[in-house]
């Protein structure tokens, strides 16, 4: 005796497995953001997931009941129809749709991304180097740097509710900024000088990697960002201006 399962019970089941793993979260794996351009990075990426877990529903739907209601034990084929315009038509329309709306809210989302403000709050020279980091307050006195012997690396700390540019330069070979609560990363490389503007919302201390191998000993290559409110952060700039060496490592 043979068991078979209804082939409604069988399409219905893909999409409510969408369902469960949509509840995962809204962020879909991706870090809390840690700033306004992290903000519009979850905001394409969240819509992004959603409409593609719908789109593998349909189609994990379709297929599964396709293949349970016509299958055959008598090896006859079903009836063969030449052509269907109206579904031809929407599974062309469909997707193009889709890839436009993805490509606008893509577009608008790289735009607040890359954007550098008029006048920014801070300037700060990033150097990478192997195996470290130097991080320069232009106009500050300040200069924060790492000799890579240890796996933290050197603290960067900027301000929350402003606009810090970032000036990313390389001494040697092509080298990487990441932090993750970012949700973007951008390269050093040689003899181009790559800008970022960062307005983080978050408080905290989080941690900061090299995105590129860059040779052996790559895995030096931590560094931390430390977000502070404006009145800390000019607190800070003070007595790292004072004392030995701009700031220390």
């Amino acid at each position: 005796m043979s068991f078979r399962l209804p082939a409604r019970l069988v399409g219905a089941a893909a999409p409510v497995g969408c369902l469960l793993l949509a509840g995962c979260g809204a962020s879909f794996g991706m870090p809390e953001p840690a700033s306004d351009q992290a903000d519009s990075v979850l905001g394409l990426w969240s819509p992004t997931v959603v409409a593609a877990l719908l789109v593998g529903c349909v189609v994990w739907s379709l297929t599964a009941w396709s293949v349970i209601r016509y299958r055959s034990r008598n090896n006859t084929l079903p009836t063969q129809v030449a052509e269907h315009i109206p579904i031809e038509v929407a599974y062309t329309v469909v997707p193009v749709l889709i890839v436009i709306v993805l490509f606008a809210f893509g577009t608008l989302a790289q735009r607040n991304v890359t954007e550098r403000a008029a006048d920014p709050d801070e300037v700060v020279e990033v150097i990478g180097f192997q195996w470290s980091w130097r991080f320069s307050y232009e106009g500050r006195d300040v200069v924060v740097s790492g000799d890579g012997a240890g796996t933290r690396g050197p603290e960067l700390v900027l301000p929350s509710d402003r606009t810090t540019r970032l000036k990313l330069v390389s001494d040697d070979v092509n080298h990487s900024f990441w932090v993750p609560r970012f949700l973007s990363k951008r390269d050093l490389i040689p003899g181009v000088r790559n800008e970022l503007d960062v307005s983080p919302t978050d408080e905290g201390t989080f941690v900061g990697r090299c995105a590129e191998f860059c040779g052996l000993d790559h895995w030096r290559m931590s560094f931390r960002v430390r977000i502070v409110s404006p009145t800390e952060f000019e607190d800070w700039v003070a007595t790292a201006a004072e004392a030995d060496g701009g700031g220390g490592g």
